[in-house]
């Protein structure tokens, strides 16, 4: 483990899932203005429980930091570079997860208005939160993190 100082730490410009949920916020908003139905009733609760199951990634995403005693809340130095469960296949199962949690939200609540917000939240997450991160860790690890990059994909 590397010695980290407590201002060393990724800056990114809110937490993500006030990202998330002010996107879905804003559409829910617009959706009681002018509703906007996205699928046919009769599927949008199959559709959204779906999405809902994708959504515990962002779960497993959690407990791998949990397991390696470190702490995925981005205004905490990390005290690991976490390769190992659902990391191996996503360096953002979180994020992931948020975004299939979003999509079960919009099937749910049968809302077009969100779909066109989640490009903006996810250009969000790109510039405000993941870039951040993805230059900490690099700071934070080096070419420990540069290697897990280079074999791991950012979403799938």
């Amino acid at each position: 483990m590397t010695e980290t100082s407590s201002k060393d730490l990724p800056g990114v410009i809110a937490p993500p899932p006030l990202i998330y949920l002010a996107g879905f916020g804003i559409g829910f908003g617009l959706d009681r203005l002018r509703p906007i139905p996205l699928l046919p009733p009769s599927i949008t609760h199959v559709v959204a429980l779906g999405l809902l199951v994708v959504g515990c990634v962002a779960f497993a995403g959690v407990y791998a930091f949990v397991r390696a005693r470190t702490s995925p809340s981005p205004w905490t130095p990390v005290s690991a570079l976490v390769t190992t469960g659902i990391y191996r296949y996503s360096r953002n199962p979180m994020y992931l997860g948020f975004t299939a949690l979003y999509l079960a939200a919009t099937a749910w609540r049968n809302t077009a208005w969100t779909l066109p917000l989640l490009v903006v939240v996810l250009v969000v997450m790109q510039w405000g939160v993941i870039g951040r991160e993805e230059e900490y860790l690099e700071r934070r690890f080096g070419e420990d993190y540069r290697l897990y990059k280079s074999e791991v994909r950012r979403w799938l």
